[in-house]
């Protein structure tokens, strides 16, 4: 019976990398970017499984971006080496990674990405180091500006012209009227559900950073429960995905 049991885990196993085989192919050199909220963390052992997820297939694809702060970037960081990742853990100002604009003083020192320098990350990729960035820049001063998390990884996500940006939160994705999770939407429907109030809340600067992306270069945005365990690779290298892919076009396969 044990050695049944064994041929069985086989040939799941066998079927299991058969199935992923075509997406490794499709992404790999490709450029991946990540945007992990405070809330899709909830765990140490949320944190370590997602860090086995970017450092699992780094001779493949590169993992780009994780936009977190202070101690938790410094605590990514030291998860996926934990994994025997590189990771390096840099802020916005780095470099002159990126560059700001402090739209509303009211709002105190929020600045808004007015520039990317991609040539920073490339380098570092050249290197196999996985760069975690925490989400600030500099603004016309020098002086140190905060950036929401979302708005910054679509804009570095449109500088690196990157295959994918997934927006890892604490919701499964985009629902529709009926409060249905929707795989796959493209800009056009967004923007109509926007105005219709279909996306409403905190779903809103999500799409809309999703928008920005794809209007910068970005072939795909994916906005995903990071809660869920293997989110990272369930996403890309499995037919279903796990969360909602939004694109520029309906048409457009990729």
């Amino acid at each position: 019976m044990k050695k049944q049991n064994m041929n069985r885990d086989w040939i799941a196993t066998a079927e299991t990398l058969s199935q992923a085989l075509p997406y490794l192919q499709r992404y790999s050199g490709a450029i991946i970017v990540i945007k992990l909220g405070g809330h899709a963390m909830v765990s140490d052992e949320a944190l370590e499984t997602f860090a086995r997820d970017v450092v699992t297939d780094t001779e493949t694809m590169n993992i780009v971006e994780m936009v977190l702060s202070g101690n938790v970037n410094k605590k990514i960081v030291q998860a996926i080496n934990n994994q025997d990742g590189r990771a390096v853990g840099i802020s916005g100002k780095d470099a002159k990674l990126i560059t700001c604009s402090q739209e509303k003083p009211e709002l105190g020192l929020v600045g808004s990405p007015k520039d990317v320098n991609p040539e920073v990350i490339f380098n570092l990729f050249e290197n196999d180091m996985i760069p975690v960035i925490a989400p600030l820049g500099a603004g016309v001063d020098g002086e140190t500006l905060n950036i929401n998390g979302d708005t910054v990884s679509g804009a570095i996500a449109a500088a690196l012209k990157a295959d994918r940006l997934l927006l890892l939160t604490d919701v499964s994705g985009v629902q529709d009227k009926d409060g249905s999770i929707i795989t796959e939407l493209d800009a056009s429907q967004i923007k109509s559900w926007i105005n219709e109030g279909i996306i409403s809340g905190g779903m809103i600067p999500k799409t809309e950073t999703a928008l920005m992306a794809l209007e910068g270069g970005v072939r795909g945005v994916v906005i995903l429960d990071g809660r869920v365990p293997n989110a990272c690779l369930l996403e890309l290298f499995t037919e279903h995905g796990a969360g909602s892919l939004i694109r520029a076009y309906e048409f457009l396969l990729i």
